[in-house]
């Protein structure tokens, strides 16, 4: 049975206090931090990734979720286009999918030839080493959904108007593709699991329960962040605070209450 919606927030709400003090260090230390979210359709990235980044401020921690490549994109080093997005210091950089596309989805619906992927999974441990060699905290999480979660979770998009943008011709044909995306994802793990750059795997078929295992996770693999907040003189203000003015226009009525 899934996790009921009042034990979630409260579980979530000492762990958002502990992002948040985890977000001050990473700005006093100047870290810079990449946390890769991958999965299949409807493993629920995004909702993981607004778990994490939900209090922390914007300009800070910011979600990098690419769209296909151009077609200048198309003639570049394949990793350019991510090496764009990798953070400076005291960022926070969440990639929903990542570099790792070409390893999924451009095998599996024959985006990329066998060449290109060959060549990626050769190239991915030395290009993750060189980041982790600079500084750069990596970390990297596969959303594990069982079949029948995937095809409730695409039916209640179809269902829902407010989902239906999530919906995309891939994601149907991904429906038929299961078994060749659990095979592309075990040739991926195999050779993209090194002791520099580990892959993390959170069962998601309870979303609820595999954000807070997956943030719980994150928080304790990153150094001591507990960062007490500046302190700040908030002297009073000294008069009675004034209304707002505004001028010869005049406000909307209020929404109504009844």
């Amino acid at each position: 049975m899934g996790m009921k919606r009042g034990e979630y927030h409260d579980a979530l709400e000492p762990l958002t206090h502990d992002l948040v003090s985890m977000a001050r260090w990473v700005r006093a230390t100047g870290a810079r931090v990449v946390v890769v979210f991958e999965g299949r359709d409807t493993a629920g990235k995004g909702g993981a990734i607004s778990a994490v980044r939900a209090k922390l401020n914007p300009r800070q921690c910011r979600t990098v979720a690419l769209s296909k490549p151009t077609e200048a994109e198309l003639t570049q080093w394949y990793f350019q286009r991510y090496v764009a997005h990798l953070p400076c210091a005291g960022e926070i950089v969440l990639f929903d999918r990542s570099w790792y596309n070409r390893a999924g989805v451009e095998k599996v619906m024959g985006y990329a030839s066998a060449a290109q992927v060959t060549a990626f999974l050769e190239q991915v441990p030395v290009f993750e080493k060189l980041l982790v060699d600079d500084g750069i905290l990596l970390f990297k999480y596969w959303l594990a959904t069982d079949q029948d979660q995937q095809e409730a979770r695409l039916r209640e998009r179809l269902d829902d108007p407010l989902k239906r943008w999530k919906l995309s011709p891939i994601d149907l044909a991904a429906r038929e593709k299961y078994d060749d995306y659990t095979a592309a994802r075990e040739a991926m793990l195999a050779a993209t699991h090194t002791p520099h750059a580990p892959w993390t795997l959170v069962d998601f078929n309870d979303q609820k329960r595999g954000r807070l295992t997956l943030i719980r996770d994150l928080l304790g693999r990153i150094p001591d962040t507990h960062e007490e907040p500046p302190g700040i003189d908030f002297p009073d203000l000294g008069r009675e605070p004034a209304k707002e003015s505004y001028g010869v226009l005049k406000p909307i009525a209020d929404y109504p209450t009844d």
